[in-house]
């Protein structure tokens, strides 16, 4: 059983709340950074090269930008899924900057056929969104509950990663049972590798 503060919200979820209240703030101030933003895109490719089929997302005016990413490895020969955001989850085929049109909450998405929740298995690495990570590999997701929910259907063996600015890597990170543990973090400034048991 889960204890509970005075408020009666259980105090996990409470944290991850007020975490992801500062983070999100905490992004909106920030400025833009191209040459951080293009060091991240750099070690993001390495991370996942070899790769024939990445998952990863269009990401949001105050995320560390993915456009150079999906483009990059488009370019080179890899097939991308994205996200069709709807309340279940659902993949399609990035086929170029023409391909996406906004989405729910203004995030840019495929407008290609929709491939169904499986198609998550076809990925050997998936890049997750995140607010915050751990070096341990716990992740701070958005809070929809959407990647929790896609993430059943990756196979066991694809790599996670999670892009994220520097100062969002964090020692500590509030996390759920359900939650899954990613295995590289990268920011503008540096790859962490989770050690493994």
């Amino acid at each position: 059983m889960t204890s509970a503060d005075p408020e009666g919200q259980p105090r996990a979820n409470r944290s991850k709340a007020e975490l992801r209240i500062r983070l999100r703030a905490a992004r909106a101030a920030r400025r833009p950074d191209p040459s951080g933003d293009d060091a991240r895109t750099a070690r993001a490719l390495a991370a996942c090269a070899g790769a024939r089929v990445v998952a990863a997302y269009a990401s949001t005016t105050d995320e560390p930008p993915t456009v150079g990413l999906i483009e990059a490895l488009h370019a080179s020969g890899v097939r991308v899924l994205l996200p069709v955001l709807r309340r279940e989850p659902d993949w399609a085929w990035y086929s170029g900057p023409d391909g996406l049109a906004p989405g729910p909450f203004g995030i840019p998405a495929p407008t290609g056929p929709a491939l169904g929740a499986a198609a998550l298995g076809l990925a050997e690495w998936i890049w997750l969104p995140g607010l915050a990570g751990s070096p341990d590999g716990r992740r701070l997701g958005t809070g929809g509950g959407w990647y929790d929910r896609a993430l059943g259907r990756a196979s066991a063996d694809a790599r996670l990663g999670l892009l994220l600015y520097d100062d969002e890597v964090l020692d500590l990170v509030p996390t759920e049972p359900w939650d899954r543990d990613v295995q590289v973090l990268v920011t503008e400034r540096r790859r962490l590798d989770v050690p493994t048991e």
